[in-house]
């Protein structure tokens, strides 16, 4: 038996390759969109995918199963279960083939058996994975979203993204019943998640890549409640508020991306700053400025969004951009190719054009913001200079907070309108938990018309300094 296990980093998502060495058969396990690293092992190692099999309808990034299945003519398996609840619906023109729990998956002389495991959704299923070489004890499972190194999957994204009605408390129940069933398998069997440390489908998941039953059952705080209410409880306390793209991935997800064979590949524009920026006044555009903050803070075009690249690229591309937009990215070439490939990996396929860094560089008058201190901040706003704003989400401020400060989350600022934001009466500070996403916040209130200064350090550095807070 094969087995290879891949990452994408910039989603936290992780895939599997199964495979049988006497008759060359591979499966892959939750693909990524992009499929040319399973291509290439199974080149490497003489295999022919023959399935692609998906866990469930996945709201983080778009499936590959349907641009593998095209690549390679593989069947894609998918769960048939919880269809009540709005599952699979694949164009009959696709390969596939619903399966349900208990159902048997050969792969030549290894199998995986169908478990049903709703609860993060209600039509996620597991693969039980047995080497025919020892058929009676499985060696692991493929968990999908269902259970984590640390955690198990969030119950609440169809209720939030989705908004099917109590559907959150439906799902913590029907994870506490997934748990007590998954408990009774022997505590050496494996556990391989279908993410790691950083994906908004947990509160809490480990940076480990695999666990085991007997672990999880030791130290995941998931398993420990025996009592159906307090698991409830526990499940759907302090969730963070999912990325809005989550729902454009269930709907995309639903029926199968487009092939990337038919996405219109951006171009390299040759244009200058006043170009950009009229590309910028389009509403029908999104310009974002790739550069790191403080050279977008030094200078930069009016018009453009600052989402650097590429720490948390991905995830505010997706909370901030209209998917109906034409999206042009102004960053370094070397950077090109990446960002295009994260963002389609979340189903962005609408990159009209990449814009070389060097546009804002050669500009000549460009605008500014300042960035100031947590005490340069706290002493201007006693003086009722200016007015403090918090874009962290609600559960980080429910925690603790700048007194007097005013708040609307970084990924609800586009669409604030006059009534959701601050008067414009007087300069605003923002702040979030590090200046990472207050510098976003920026770039985005300037836009709106707004005298912003950005508060370096975020909420750490206000502690750091001993500053008060509530």
């Amino acid at each position: 038996m094969y087995l290879k296990y891949f990452y994408d980093n910039e989603l936290a998502q992780a895939s599997y390759m199964v495979a049988c060495q006497k008759t060359g058969e591979a499966v892959v396990i939750d693909p990524s969109r992009h499929v040319n690293p399973y291509l290439q092992i199974a080149e490497e190692q003489g295999f022919t995918i023959t399935g692609a099999l998906e866990t469930h309808i996945h709201a983080d990034f778009v499936s590959g199963a349907v641009e593998l299945s095209g690549r390679t003519g593989a069947v894609i398996y998918h769960s048939a279960e919880g269809e009540e609840n709005g599952g699979y619906a694949f164009d009959s023109s696709l390969n596939t083939k619903g399966v349900r729990d208990k159902d048997r998956i050969h792969v030549g002389n290894v199998w995986m058996d169908v478990l049903h495991t709703p609860g993060h959704t209600p039509e996620h299923v597991s693969y039980l994975l047995t080497d025919g070489s020892h058929p009676e004890k499985p060696i692991g499972a493929f968990t999908g979203d269902f259970v984590f190194v640390g955690d198990v999957g969030r119950p609440d994204l169809l209720e939030k993204s989705v908004g099917v009605k109590d559907s959150a408390d439906v799902g913590a129940r029907q994870m506490f019943a997934s748990i007590q069933s998954f408990k009774q398998f022997e505590d050496y069997l494996q556990i391989w998640p279908g993410h790691g440390a950083g994906s908004s489908c947990g509160k809490a998941l480990g940076a480990v890549p695999t666990s085991t039953v007997g672990y999880e059952k030791m130290f995941n705080p998931a398993f420990q409640p025996e009592q159906e209410q307090e698991f409830v409880d526990f499940l759907l306390d302090g969730q963070p508020e999912p990325p809005a793209y989550f729902a454009n991935m269930k709907e995309i997800n639903k029926y199968g991306a487009a092939y990337l064979s038919e996405v219109h590949p951006p171009v390299l524009l040759s244009i200058d700053a006043k170009e950009v920026q009229k590309l910028a006044e389009n509403e029908n555009n999104m310009v974002v400025d790739t550069r790191n903050p403080a050279a977008y803070a030094r200078g930069h075009i009016p018009g453009t969004v600052n989402i650097s690249y590429p720490e948390a690229f991905t995830e505010w591309m997706g909370w901030l951009t209209d998917y109906e937009s034409d999206i042009y990215l102004i960053g370094a070439e070397a950077d090109h190719e990446a960002m295009r490939d994260a963002l389609y990996g979340i189903g962005m396929d609408r990159i009209a054009g990449f814009i070389p860094a060097g546009v804002v560089e050669r500009a000549g008058r460009l605008r500014t913001y300042e960035n100031i201190t947590p005490t340069e901040m706290k002493e201007e706003k006693e003086k009722g200079n200016i007015r403090v704003l918090d874009v962290r989400f609600q559960d980080e401020r429910e925690r603790e907070r700048i007194p007097g400060a005013e708040h609307i989350m970084l990924g609800h600022l586009p669409a604030g309108t006059d009534e959701d934001l601050p008067p414009k009466d007087k300069p605003v500070a923002v702040h979030c938990g590090s200046g990472k996403r207050s510098a976003i916040a920026a770039s985005i209130l300037l836009n709106k018309g707004y005298d912003v200064k950005n508060m370096m350090g975020g909420m750490m550095r206000w502690k750091n300094e001993n500053l008060e807070t509530e």
